[in-house]
């Protein structure tokens, strides 16, 4: 495992650009769903969901050298995913501003695939739409449907306080999002080259 301290935390998508042109110890992790990377990735990265990567975090840092950047679609998850690999003791995993999108918006090569959507985006669908829909059944129809909106309300909140979010979860296992070959945990580790020691 490097060892080296990160110089940064975060990287913007120009940044990335110019390190994949100065770097060839440059590794990508994407820790979207398999659903999300087919759809849209940039070129050459790697997919370690962050499912897999929290479960198998010690094995994913003994193969990430002195420059691994995480991107995910907004930067959330890829945030979160530092934070486990620095519990592990990897210090040298920086997160990409504004996720993909940005990088793609910045002019970064990406491979396109079917168009999904993401999953923060299906979560914020999912929610107003029970949420909507409660509380019109709680005023025409049932009043009780009003504590369902507001546990999802609660729900949101919660994942808001402690930056994760079960909805997300259970949306990411659902049928539209799965991939006809989604990685195992080996699969996806083993993908990644070992890293070089290029300072």
């Amino acid at each position: 495992m490097n060892e080296h301290p990160a110089e940064l935390t975060t990287i913007s998508a120009e940044q990335l650009a110019q390190w994949r042109e100065l770097h060839d110890d440059l590794t990508i992790i994407d820790v979207r769903s398999p659903a999300e990377f087919e759809a849209l990735h940039i070129h050459g990265s790697y997919n370690v969901p962050l499912t897999l990567l929290t479960e198998h975090v010690s094995e994913l840092a003994d193969r990430l050298g002195h420059r691994a950047v995480l991107v995910c679609q907004s930067g959330n998850r890829a945030t979160q995913a530092q934070q486990r690999l620095t519990a592990a003791g990897v210090t040298t995993a920086t997160v990409l501003t504004g996720g993909v999108p940005a990088f793609e918006a910045a002019g970064g090569q990406v491979v396109r695939g079917t168009p999904r959507w993401g999953i923060e985006r299906q979560v914020r669908f999912t929610a107003g739409s029970i949420i909507l829909i409660s509380l019109l059944l709680a005023e025409f129809v049932w009043p009780g449907t009003r504590f369902l909106a507001i546990a999802i309300s609660a729900g949101l909140v919660v994942a808001a306080l402690t930056d994760s979010c079960l909805m997300g979860r259970v949306l990411s296992r659902m049928p539209w999002n799965k991939v006809q070959a989604s990685p195992t945990a080996q699969e996806a580790i083993r993908s990644i080259p070992v890293a070089t020691t290029e300072l």
